[in-house]
């Protein structure tokens, strides 16, 4: 293995950003032949030295790519990383019988790995989810000629060529334009200063601690107030509304009638009787 690729081996883009891209250019790039030789060894013998030089042998290629990603304001450093696991995966699965370079099958993984972390760090709000609107996320800069507004025309050509509707395209162009805000108000805010901060005017009214502490009781002692309304009942009275409210599986009026022996019509009264005892036990 050549000194490039042996220092390769231990640096990082995190390390010195400079250092490694430097390094990325000096690996040696491949030949056709090399490349399938290479394939062969890991895809029929699982030969982990060659994966590894493959891998070293298109760093640059990734490095070319997450810097045209490099205005979503996130470190290269990152991107090259996120890259890097893109293609890994991509030579873990390259098959050198499909008659392709490794660079063209790569592309692909490296990208939706740079996507993926793009979209999970861009913003705190998750900004695309679904197909279309990764779509429009990754293309809608690109697209659009100015840096106003689309028109009604602009955003309908935008779509076409997208193959998105109209509606998605004006959608995501408000999300691209808005911006994270922070929730407290900030350390140096000056008191004379109107601020704000979401801390500031939003409330969560359900969470007043003198209201869930009268909630708890409150809820306590009704509780207890049908238990013991329940229990003054007769015993025939408990069981039809244990069965009838009470269980998982409610019984129905016929099923108590042919237990009791007596109508349907009967069991309902009863059922009746019970609840307005019940009621005017806990009204006391």
């Amino acid at each position: 293995m050549s000194k490039a690729l042996q220092t390769m081996e231990w640096m990082t883009p995190g390390a010195n950003l400079n250092a490694y891209i430097q390094g990325t250019a000096t690996v040696p790039m491949l030949s056709v032949e090399e490349e399938r030789s290479l394939g062969e060894a890991l895809y029929y013998e699982e030969d982990l030295d060659a994966a590894r030089r493959l891998v070293m042998s298109h760093l640059r290629f990734v490095v070319h790519i997450a810097r045209s990603y490099s205005g979503y304001g996130l470190p290269l450093a990152d991107l090259i990383q996120e890259g890097n696991v893109g293609l890994m995966k991509a030579v873990r699965r390259f098959n050198p019988e499909k008659g392709v370079r490794v660079v063209s099958f790569a592309v692909h993984w490296i990208k939706a790995e740079i996507h993926e972390f793009i979209l999970r760090n861009w913003r705190i709000v998750k900004i695309a989810t679904t197909k279309s609107q990764r779509k429009l996320f990754f293309n809608l800069r690109s697209a659009k000629k100015q840096l106003q507004w689309l028109t009604a025309d602009e955003a309908k050509a935008v779509a076409d060529d997208l193959g998105v509707e109209v509606k998605d395209v004006m959608e995501m162009e408000m999300r691209l334009t808005a911006r994270d805000s922070a929730f407290d108000a900030p350390a140096d805010e000056d008191d004379d200063t109107v601020a704000y901060a979401p801390a500031l005017y939003l409330e969560d009214k359900g969470a007043d601690p003198a209201q869930l502490v009268e909630s708890e009781n409150y809820e306590g002692d009704n509780n207890l107030r049908l238990a013991e309304a329940v229990k003054a009942l007769d015993e025939r009275s408990q069981d039809i509304l244990q069965r009838r409210w009470l269980d998982d599986k409610k019984a129905t009026l016929h099923q108590l009638a042919d237990e009791y022996g007596v109508s349907a019509e009967r069991i309902r009264q009863l059922e009746k009787n019970a609840m307005k005892k019940v009621r005017v036990a806990m009204e006391a």
